[in-house]
């Protein structure tokens, strides 16, 4: 009984971690390029009371091993990158990436990190920068006397000035991705880092070699399906609820134990 109590707790505690992640994808169903979280468990130790073929009766020998299992655990949240719906906002800095693809955002200190999110502004001297004040990588300056910003599917950014007809070239955004992005480590404020299980980023322009394209006066929303999330934390709360029982059910057999009398 002591161990149903125990296997019981790890699956009251897998499912209040896996309510916490429901909680976080809804929480983000209008963050502008969020992904959505998928949690994952596995089974933890079994206990072998009788192996396999040590019946003494032979013509059994071949039958299961008599084993117990102590619970559950997550092990992962696993970010699924499926694409999210695309909105239009009429913004010429907000850029959507219909495909595969994450920008470069120059950090404070330096580091290269990467978003799905193309909400970009202009910065106080035209560099092309984050909503929080990050740099879009390569740096881009826009000219103070820019009237029309103009980006095109492949990344080319290109100005038409005041007094002119014509549109000036300034440079290119370039796309980063990488092999597996769900190993990427979220850092917040939509942005990714890069670790030993993403592998290394492999840079290129948008619509080519397998990267997305741009979508200029677009926004990707969150890939977050609502309904998905409600059923998930119906069954979550079903499995807590249940697992509550069996708590309460090896308590109460506990007890019949303790009060046996001769």
């Amino acid at each position: 009984m002591i161990n149903a109590l125990r296997t019981a707790a790890t699956g009251m505690y897998a499912q209040e971690l896996s309510v916490e992640v429901i909680a976080n994808n809804l929480s983000n169903v209008n963050t502008t390029g969020f992904k959505r979280g998928k949690v994952e468990f596995q089974d933890l130790l079994y206990q072998t009371i009788q192996s396999t073929g040590t019946n003494n009766n032979q013509a059994n020998a071949g039958n299961s091993a008599i084993q117990v299992g102590h619970g559950t655990k997550l092990v992962a949240v696993q970010k699924q990158f499926s694409q999210g719906d695309v909105n239009p906002t009429q913004a010429p800095l907000d850029v959507a990436i219909n495909g595969n693809g994450f920008f470069q955002i120059q950090f404070t200190d330096g580091q290269t990190l990467f978003s799905r999110d193309g909400t970009f502004k202009l910065s106080a001297n035209g560099q092309i920068v984050t909503t929080d004040g990050y740099l879009l990588q390569p740096n881009l300056s826009i000219p103070s006397d820019s009237e029309e910003i103009n980006i095109s599917p492949d990344g080319i950014v290109s100005v038409r000035v005041t007094g002119s007809d014509d549109t000036e070239e300034i440079g290119q955004i370039e796309m980063a991705k990488f092999i597996n992005p769900a190993g990427l480590r979220n850092l917040g404020r939509n942005l990714y880092a890069q670790t030993s299980a993403s592998g290394e980023p492999q840079f290129g322009s948008p619509d080519q070699d397998g990267f997305g394209s741009l979508m200029q006066g677009y926004l990707e929303l969150s890939n977050v399906d609502v309904v998905e999330e409600m059923i998930n934390m119906i069954v979550a709360q079903r499995a807590y609820e249940i697992n509550s029982k069996v708590i309460k059910t090896s308590e109460e057999m506990l007890t019949m134990a303790n009060n046996l009398r001769r």
